[in-house]
C-alpha cells in the first residue's frame, strides 16, 4: 500500500522525529550526574553513535526507544502493520548487533537499556552501570 503522504511531506514529518537529546536521554543524564559518575560524553564519534560514552572506563551507552528498535515486537505479536516498517525495524535491530559486535571487540563494554526499562525501573539500569563501572 503506497504512503499516504507525498515524498516531501513524509520527509518533513520524519525530520522532525528527535533522535538526539530526547527527554529519555536527558532525564537518563541526570540521573547518572546524580549517581556521581562524574563526565561522559554525548554522541561520541563511534560506531552506532552511542547516547553515552565514558571514554575513560570505555563504557558506552546505548537508550533505545521500543518501537524504533523493535522491543519483542515479533514475539509479542506487536509487529507493525506495514511492510515498510517491518523491514526498517529490522534493519535497526541487525545494525544494533553489528554495533555491539565491533564495538566490543574494540574493547568497549557496551551497555544497551531499552526505553521502557529505563521510565520503569531507573534504579536497575544505574546498577547496571555501576557494575560495568568496576
Amino acid at each position: 500500500m503506497p504512503d499516504k503522504f507525498d515524498k516531501k511531506t513524509r520527509s518533513e514529518i520524519m525530520s522532525r522525529i528527535r533522535h538526539k537529546n530526547t527527554s529519555l536521554e536527558v532525564n537518563f543524564r541526570k540521573l547518572l550526574w546524580k549517581n556521581s559518575f562524574g563526565r561522559y560524553r554525548i554522541h561520541y564519534n563511534l560506531p552506532g553513535k552511542p547516547d553515552i560514552v565514558y571514554v575513560s572506563k570505555r563504557i558506552v551507552i546505548f537508550l533505545d526507544g521500543d518501537f524504533w528498535h523493535g522491543y519483542n515486537w515479533k514475539k509479542l505479536g506487536k509487529t507493525p502493520p506495514k511492510k515498510y516498517w517491518q523491514e526498517k525495524i529490522q534493519k535497526n535491530i541487525d545494525r544494533a548487533k553489528k554495533y555491539n559486535r565491533q564495538l566490543k571487540k574494540d574493547g568497549w563494554t557496551v551497555l544497551r537499556f531499552w526505553e521502557h526499562e529505563v521510565k520503569k525501573n531507573p534504579d536497575k539500569c544505574i546498577k547496571k552501570v555501576k557494575e560495568a563501572w568496576k
